[in-house]
């Protein structure tokens, strides 16, 4: 499988870098440790932003201006990573999903990057990074049809399966998954984006039982 990123990003967004995570896990259940680490970031964010500050993290920063660079209203169709610290902020719970779900979460709220998380085996052929149109039809997990035209969106050969805003139901990580592909989005650049897969790795082996990493950068 190789991942591009379409001219039309790149001249958008010239500081976007990719972290591309390649994987062997196994997934379960979240389990206490994996929790108490989720749990002490979320205090540490509580007590380090207020609501007002979420959105000027750098990292968060820079995916709302891609966003309004490609016409998307950020605070209409929020990043991930800045939903989640706003929820953190407001005392309103994180659901535990799973194992991979929660780590992916946790890498996200400790960094400010929006990360893609796709269980390898469902997507087909290569994946491009390009803008969402009107005409793609965009399955939100848990959430139903999102509008992603004017959002980056990551597409295989068949539809969209993934925005900073949320990935796609039909290539989601399940409890049987595997092999897995993430995808942390730089729009921010370099800065923060290895001590992020370093945070990654750490937690796939503590509890993903990792087998397998595979890292490359795209820029």
């Amino acid at each position: 499988m190789n991942i591009q990123i379409s001219s039309k990003i790149r001249e958008a967004c010239p500081d976007l870098k990719l972290a591309i995570i390649r994987c062997e896990v196994q997934n379960s259940a979240s389990s206490a440790g994996l929790w108490q680490e989720m749990e002490a970031e979320i205090l540490r964010i509580r007590n380090t932003y207020t609501i007002e500050e979420i959105n000027k993290r750098p990292e968060i920063a820079a995916t709302r201006q891609a966003y309004k660079i490609l016409g998307k209203d950020p605070n209409r169709y929020r990043p991930s990573a800045e939903a989640l610290c706003r929820r953190i902020v407001r005392e309103i719970e994180i659901y535990k999903v799973n194992t991979l779900v929660d780590i992916i979460n946790l890498v996200s709220i400790r960094s400010g990057f929006s990360i893609g998380g796709f269980d390898a085996d469902k997507i087909q052929g290569d994946v491009v990074l390009g803008v969402g149109t009107a005409e793609d039809e965009f399955e939100a997990i848990g959430r139903g049809l999102l509008n992603v035209d004017g959002m980056p969106l990551y597409r295989d050969k068949i539809a969209g399966i993934g925005t900073p805003t949320s990935d796609n139901e039909r290539t989601k990580i399940s409890d049987l998954t595997i092999n897995l592909l993430l995808i942390i989005n730089g729009y921010s650049g370099n800065d923060g984006l290895q001590k992020s897969v370093e945070h990654s790795r750490e937690l796939f082996k503590k509890y993903a039982g990792l087998a397998l990493f595979e890292l490359e950068y795209i820029s």
